[in-house]
């Protein structure tokens, strides 16, 4: 995709094209966006200049070896980290140039995470750590609860609410992680290496669990430098060098 900036776009520009994108269902959009790390008298570019597109609803896999710089592009798209350069557009919203407190702010409304290592509290239950995205997003004891609920009884886990991580199998925390990220109903749900730590059966049933969301109409991104795992999207996003090699659908 070749890059849509040329020149510096005014502030009723960069609003009207949010507008745009939001309007035609574009969900992540970015334009020529660049991370450079200096190490010494030296510029690494970990992402060099990458436009990618997805659409709601879309599954999609970000792959690519060790070091390509597909990690670097997660934490960007996932308003972990900024751009060094470029534009990138979340739901409609310029995030590019947001503050380290409004990246935070739009991250927990609009990013549900799925981490390799799941993230849970040790000492807390399925329930509460669902519970969690909503708490720091102000809502109430009761609504909390019952949305916390419900999303647990998505992921087939309405019997384990009480359960705390260590009485759980790794499909178990995994799914707590998935009910986490969906509670608050976000614009995309992101997967950094999902099954990394599961065995292959587990990750077999996490992954289809993910085609089951996205059948639902969940808009997925999931990172993996697993073939096998990345062919369960609907369309691979190859990073090398942190460029995009190719981008293809994948039949179905």
């Amino acid at each position: 995709m070749a890059s849509a900036v040329q020149e510096p776009l005014s502030e009723k520009e960069r609003a009207q094209r949010g507008e745009q994108l939001r309007a035609n269902g574009i969900v992540i959009r970015t334009y020529d966006i660049w991370k450079t790390y200096v190490m010494g008298d030296q510029e690494i570019h970990a992402v060099s200049g990458v436009d990618v597109e997805i659409k709601r609803g879309e599954y999609v896999a970000i792959m690519g070896p060790s070091g390509s710089g597909k990690s670097t592009l997660m934490n960007l798209i996932g308003c972990l980290d900024s751009p060094s350069k470029g534009l990138y557009y979340l739901n409609g919203n310029l995030v590019s140039d947001m503050t380290d407190d409004e990246l935070a702010r739009i991250r927990n409304k609009e990013i549900g995470f799925v981490f390799q290592t799941f993230n849970l509290l040790a000492r807390a239950s399925a329930l509460h750590n669902v519970e969690l995205p909503l708490i720091y997003a102000g809502v109430s004891s009761a609504e909390r609860q019952e949305r916390a609920k419900a999303a647990l009884r998505s992921v087939d886990l309405e019997q384990r609410m009480l359960h705390k991580p260590n009485e759980l199998s790794g499909g178990q925390r995994q799914r707590v992680a998935v009910a986490r990220a969906l509670v608050n109903h976000p614009s995309i749900l992101l997967a950094d290496e999902p099954t990394g730590a599961l065995d292959t059966q587990t990750g077999i049933e996490i992954m289809n669990l993910f085609e089951r969301l996205h059948q639902q109409g969940n808009t997925i991104v999931l990172v993996t430098h697993e073939l096998d795992i990345a062919m369960h999207a609907h369309r691979v996003i190859h990073i090398r060098d942190g460029k995009v090699e190719r981008d293809e659908a994948i039949g179905r």
